[in-house]
């Protein structure tokens, strides 16, 4: 009788750990010796924003994978091509006439969901023009210091070598390793690399409708193991799977960057975000270098202030953040990555978007989208060598630079926040940007002053003893004056450039 309560409590223990143990990420890829440790408590004591970071200022984006090879709608045409009035209705709970655009385009275009799915443009994705070469080139003539391509988007196809999913980039499509060529040339010519990782909402990204190649099993591994319930939480076999899936890109691709999207900031990815943090972290100490972590951080108490670096979708800050942080924003207003009627922001905007962010403590990351054969579209090729042409002359205000006692000066103020930037204005001559370096401050105009003059009221003569001043980009010898209201300039006859124009003042 004792050897049966004997083993009944053995049992009911092994259950007790098992159970236990599911809800939790594996915690014995960190050992008790390492300096971070899964828990923020440790990872706020021993973290520190690398400053090399907030040096760089300016990184490239790449939205590029399968979703290229359809070039309609957007990165989203995965999700949206199984999306007819019935799902919506029932995911949006709101009264729809008919499908999505792309579930109509699909079906027009492709055929029946059910016959010619998402994974049937794998084979078409061959990026039989694509060079890292020409493309980190590029990158490099833009101004760019740091580069971050998609590494593994929502749709699960990884665009790397990897050893955790046939649908990879380098067993299927391009039959290339497109991470670890753009790594290898990036590298080669000096830039930082880093990599995005996208993955964790694929659990609930595809429609599992029956009448779908969604709900075929063996793509599971593809569209995910997930029913047709759309409140069906994340399973914790899906949430190892990503934690081996990240382990496995950053262990073998060794980012100085790693960046991710929603969905880890939800609750379901709680235990896993320390367990992320102190991972990479200490990764970075075995590597020799400080690396980067982001996150939109949506939630704001899914990473504690001070653990990672914050950053925000397609929007800025109104005001400094002492602590670094970035924006991600397309060149495209309309997509990410490629699409038929893609539709570029110009020149001038992103200009003044990079000086009005850099002036603020943060970091430009603009993204470009190209092709499924591997080439940039010309339009954005043009606008990222005019941004090189830009910061070959003016990059002193932008590089190595800290944010003042004022971003700036003038009328025009920007919206916070997320997906905000559809709502700000143009920058106007009267709205001035600050930053500096040494003995330098640098005054950005947005736009060339009327009458080639301009009044910069934040320069206080009793407390900013102005010695010279000139115009980057000019050898015309600027006439400027010290008064109580501000510093008085009077701008050369000629433009130096044609875009943002920047005052050296020698203090």
């Amino acid at each position: 009788m004792k050897l049966y309560k004997f083993l009944a409590v053995i049992i009911l223990i092994v259950f007790i750990s098992c159970k236990s143990n599911s809800k939790q990420p594996k915690t014995s890829d960190i050992k008790t010796t390492d300096v971070f440790q899964p828990n923020w408590e440790s990872i706020k004591e021993n973290y520190k924003d690398p400053e090399w970071f907030n040096n760089q200022k300016f990184g490239i984006f790449i939205h590029w994978g399968v979703y290229a090879v359809p070039a309609y709608g957007s990165e989203w045409y995965p999700r949206n091509m199984y999306m007819d009035k019935n799902r919506l209705s029932a995911t949006l709970k709101v009264e729809h006439e008919g499908s999505t655009r792309e579930f109509l385009h699909h079906k027009k275009t492709y055929g029946d969901q059910q016959k010619f799915g998402y994974k049937d443009f794998v084979p078409m994705f061959k990026a039989e023009k694509f060079s890292a070469v020409e493309w980190i080139d590029l990158f490099k003539k833009a101004g760019a210091r740091y580069v971050v391509p998609v590494a593994d988007h929502h749709d699960g196809f990884a665009m790397y070598k990897s050893n955790t999913t046939r649908w990879n980039s380098y067993d299927m499509g391009p039959k290339r390793d497109v991470l670890g060529e753009l790594f290898k040339e990036g590298r080669k010519k000096g830039m930082i690399m880093g990599a995005s990782s996208h993955y964790a909402f694929n659990w609930s990204f595809y429609n599992k409708e029956t009448y779908f190649d969604t709900s075929n099993p063996a793509y599971a591994d593809l569209y995910s193991k997930k029913g047709t319930d759309i409140n069906e939480p994340v399973s914790e076999e899906f949430k190892q799977q990503w934690w081996t899936r990240t382990k496995d890109l950053i262990d073998n691709y060794q980012p100085d960057i790693l960046w991710f999207d929603f969905m880890l900031d939800t609750p379901d990815f709680k235990e896993y975000r320390p367990q992320l943090a102190a991972y990479y972290y200490n990764k970075g100490i075995e590597w020799g270098k400080e690396v980067v972590l982001q996150d939109k951080n949506f939630s704001h108490e899914a990473f504690p202030e001070g653990t990672v670096i914050y950053d925000l979708e397609r929007g800025k800050l109104p005001g400094i953040r002492k602590l670094p942080w970035q924006t991600d924003t397309s060149i495209g207003k309309n997509s990410w990555c490629h699409i038929a009627d893609w539709q570029s922001k110009n020149t001038n905007q992103l200009i003044d978007d990079l000086v009005d962010i850099v002036s603020k403590n943060g970091n430009l990351l603009l993204n470009v989208g190209p092709k499924a054969d591997g080439t940039i579209p010309e339009d954005q090729k043009e606008i990222l060598l005019e941004m090189g042409n830009w910061l070959s002359i003016n990059g002193d205000a932008i590089y190595d630079t800290k944010y003042w006692r004022t971003f700036g000066e003038g009328p025009t103020e920007v919206e916070k926040g997320h997906h905000s930037e559809g709502k700000n204005k143009a920058f106007t001559g009267q709205d001035i940007r600050f930053t500096q370096k040494d003995d330098k401050l640098y005054a950005i105009m947005m736009e060339w002053p009327e009458n080639n003059s301009v009044l910069i009221k934040s320069i206080n003569k009793n407390t900013d003893k102005v010695t010279n001043v000139t115009l980057l980009g000019s050898n015309e010898k600027i006439d400027w004056k010290q008064a109580k209201n501000g510093l008085k300039v009077k701008m050369p006859s000629k433009k130096p450039c044609d875009f943002a124009y920047v005052l050296q003042i020698t203090l």
